[in-house]
């Protein structure tokens, strides 16, 4: 008896020394860093928009959070992907196999969020675009994981394209980037211009990081169309801004029609040059108490600059990932993805904004126009907001998309 209750008190010591074997393993398990990846231009044509305020954006979210979900503390990785195709797939390819990230938020380049939105499918994660700004992320090319958050090229061409034409710039030349981006956004303004009774007279396509676009602007300004529309972003606009200022485009009665710009691009060019500009933008940092209380913030933490709406939309985005796992207790993506759609977004950067099926954020967009010198009353105070965009008319309606994620 004495030497079976010794053989059970070793036996049980065993199993206790096993199941404290366990245990340890799973509270390792547990303990295991919640990873998101930033893919963001660190040193080219966007990385003033995009670039290291977007990881910052990210990582204050984080921090704002808590620091942990499901009980893991939450990291951040980030890289530059110099807006290449083939360093975007290699490295989301590296974050999900290796790295186990669980979601990846992505800044600026239309062609590398293409490529990532096929990763994504391929492996079943959350990838959101903040930056990029092809429709066909929500259109033709959309996927259940694929998030496209603060704008697009068909909310661009219906809030400046459609303001201009009615306003009587009827005819139109593209100077355009030459890759997906460019061609999304020409298409979709094409479109609402022809829409609303203009013509396209011609168009020329200029290779990102273009230092020198007299070439472009002497064709432009040749075609004698009323509006030049500048289907580009970053540097490459704020040169061809410059540039037309220099050869007195705008002087001789033509128009520019900024498709797509940032508050960092109207820094980098000045009010004297950039004003009257008028374009579309997701946000602006003035805008209400809660825009200038975020940015603030941010703007601590960033050498006193204000944030894009790419930066903006990125912090909004991943708070709103981060509530979607904690709500759905997994980072299971279809589980995430559910509780992300089903979730109203109401904070500094949306009110009542909606996650359709298509994976598009809707919400309000608004009409800006860069004020000038004179009227400016701070480093930072850029802009006029003319008008309010309602989300339900910024974004392509369900009755225009391609995407079979709606069930029509």
């Amino acid at each position: 008896m004495k030497y079976r209750n010794t053989a059970l008190t070793k036996v049980a010591k065993a199993c206790l020394l096993v199941a404290g074997f366990w245990a340890g393993i799973s509270s390792a398990e547990d303990a295991k860093p919640f990873r998101i990846g930033a893919l963001v231009d660190m040193s080219g044509v966007y990385s003033a928009l995009g670039g290291q305020g977007l990881v910052n954006a990210v990582k204050m979210a984080a921090e704002d959070f808590g620091g942990k979900v499901l009980g893991r503390p939450i990291e951040i990785l980030s890289a530059n992907y110099q807006n290449k195709v083939d360093i975007t797939s290699a490295r989301a390819r590296e974050w999900f196999d290796r790295d186990d990230v669980n979601m990846i938020i992505e800044s600026t380049d239309s062609g590398s969020a293409l490529a990532l939105q096929k990763i994504g499918l391929e492996k079943k994660r959350i990838t959101i675009y903040s930056g990029s700004a092809s429709s066909a992320l929500t259109n033709t090319e959309c996927t259940p994981y694929g998030i496209h958050y603060t704008y697009d090229t068909y909310a661009l061409a219906h809030g400046t394209g459609a303001a201009v034409t009615k306003a009587g710039g009827d005819t139109w030349f593209f100077i355009t980037a030459d890759y997906a981006f460019g061609a999304a956004l020409e298409k979709d303004t094409s479109e609402v211009v022809v829409a609303n009774g203009g013509k396209i007279l011609g168009g020329v396509r200029a290779p990102l990081t273009t230092p020198d676009f007299s070439s472009f602007l002497l064709q432009a300004q040749a075609s004698k169309a009323k509006v030049i529309g500048l289907a580009n972003a970053g540097t490459d606009t704020q040169n061809s801004v410059r540039q037309a200022a220099e050869f007195g485009i705008t002087q001789s009665g033509q128009q520019l029609a900024t498709l797509l710009m940032f508050i960092t691009d109207i820094k980098g060019m000045g009010l004297q040059i950039a004003q009257g500009l008028t374009f579309t933008n997701g946000f602006y940092w003035d805008r209400t108490d809660a825009t200038r209380e975020f940015s603030k913030r941010y703007g601590e933490r960033n050498g006193g600059n204000m944030p894009s709406m790419v930066q903006a939309g990125a912090y909004s985005a991943t708070m709103h990932y981060l509530k979607a796992v904690a709500a759905a207790g997994t980072a299971e993506a279809d589980a995430v993805s559910a509780k992300m759609k089903e979730t109203e977004i109401n904070d500094f950067f949306a009110t009542k904004g909606k996650i359709r099926a298509d994976g598009r954020m809707v919400h309000d967009m608004y009409l800006a126009q860069v004020k000038k010198p004179s009227e400016s009353k701070g480093p930072w105070d850029l802009l006029t907001i003319k008008a309010i965009i309602p989300g339900d008319q910024a974004f392509r309606p369900v009755s225009e998309s391609v995407c079979p994620l709606f069930k029509k």
